[in-house]
């Protein structure tokens, strides 16, 4: 398979682990995907969510940036509109003085979070609607031509971060074609609008100084193990897992307990996020990954790993990159 592949890690809080063995397992993670090929590790923002431990999202690819040495490091994304621009700027523009051609920037305008968690952020409701307009700020900052007379990003001008333009709707595919930039589609649990977001960012993209033609990066989950029945038993802990995650009011709920709860509904919704998912051996998963990226018109896939444990991921990074030939087998 052409298509490279780089890692969305969500950096997983496992039950009866601790938020430093979770970013532990992060660092794990990066490694294996440098030493194994990938081009990138991604790391999402989210809020109030006691099992992903990613919420400083650029804190996060600090720590893993100072302890690999080649992979590129960036956040898919940084939801902007929790943040000032100038911030970000001079946020990611520290990283790339830092560990410069290193660091991406994606940015998403969802909340990543709930409506009380809007507030604990002091996050203003219509923050979304400034999205297009925050990004140009942004990207002024980073290009050493700030938008706004007299402010400067320092550290940050000069630096030209990358940026990505994240979505799972047409707003986003219209946005990242209308400013030339690369379009991300979080259909790793988001799948309903690909193939329409895809088209359109396709046919409507400017070129830009950034990017000169078009760069689809499609979200799948992935689930490689030594067998297809080890694989399947991941699939039900993770099914388990963000059943309970999404579903379980904050409570923590034993197997069978989970177990009800996807039998009442939340299985339908979890399978309908996780449909676009690669599982079992690494034949399975190489042919799994080669018709999603043609059925997604993808440049690149970014691979989400939902094993159950951080050997399981760090296991599945590997048997997948054999299995493409990122590495000798």
């Amino acid at each position: 398979m052409s298509v490279p592949l780089s890692v969305l890690d969500l950096a997983p809080v496992d039950a009866g682990h601790s938020v430093g063995e979770s970013i532990a397992g992060s660092v794990a993670l990066a490694r294996a995907a440098e030493a194994n090929g990938y081009r990138r590790v991604w790391y999402a923002e989210h809020h109030n969510m006691p099992a992903i431990a990613s919420s400083a999202t650029s804190v996060l690819i600090a720590h893993v940036a100072a302890q690999t040495s080649t992979i590129r490091l960036g956040a898919g994304g940084v939801m902007l509109p929790n943040h000032a621009p100038l911030t970000i700027a001079e946020q990611f523009g520290t990283l790339a003085s830092i560990h410069p051609g290193r660091i991406d920037l994606g940015l998403g305008r969802a909340p990543g979070s709930d409506q009380n968690t809007m507030y604990a952020l002091r996050r203003d409701p219509s923050a979304a609607d400034s999205f297009p307009r925050d990004v140009q700020e942004l990207q002024g900052y980073l290009a050493g031509r700030s938008l706004v007379p007299g402010v400067q990003a320092s550290p940050g001008a000069g630096t030209d971060v990358p940026l990505y333009i994240l979505g799972s709707s047409l707003f986003g595919a219209q946005l990242a074609a209308a400013l030339g930039l690369p379009y991300a589609f979080a259909s790793h649990f988001a799948p309903q609008a690909l193939t329409a977001a895809v088209a359109t960012y396709r046919r409507d993209f400017q070129p830009s100084e950034q990017l000169d033609a078009p760069h689809v990066i499609a979200g799948i989950n992935v689930l490689a193990a030594d067998s297809r029945e080890e694989a399947e038993e991941h699939r039900a802990v993770v099914r388990r897992s963000r059943a309970v995650l999404l579903f379980g009011r904050g409570r923590t709920m034993t197997d069978a307990e989970a177990d009800v709860l996807l039998d009442a509904g939340a299985g339908a919704q979890v399978d309908a996020m996780m449909t676009h998912t690669a599982a079992g051996t690494p034949e399975d998963v190489r042919e799994q990954l080669a018709a999603f990226a043609a059925h997604a018109n993808a440049d690149e896939l970014i691979t989400a790993h939902a094993g159950p444990t951080t050997a399981a991921r760090v296991r599945s990074v590997e048997l997948t990159a054999q299995a493409v030939s990122l590495v000798a087998a």
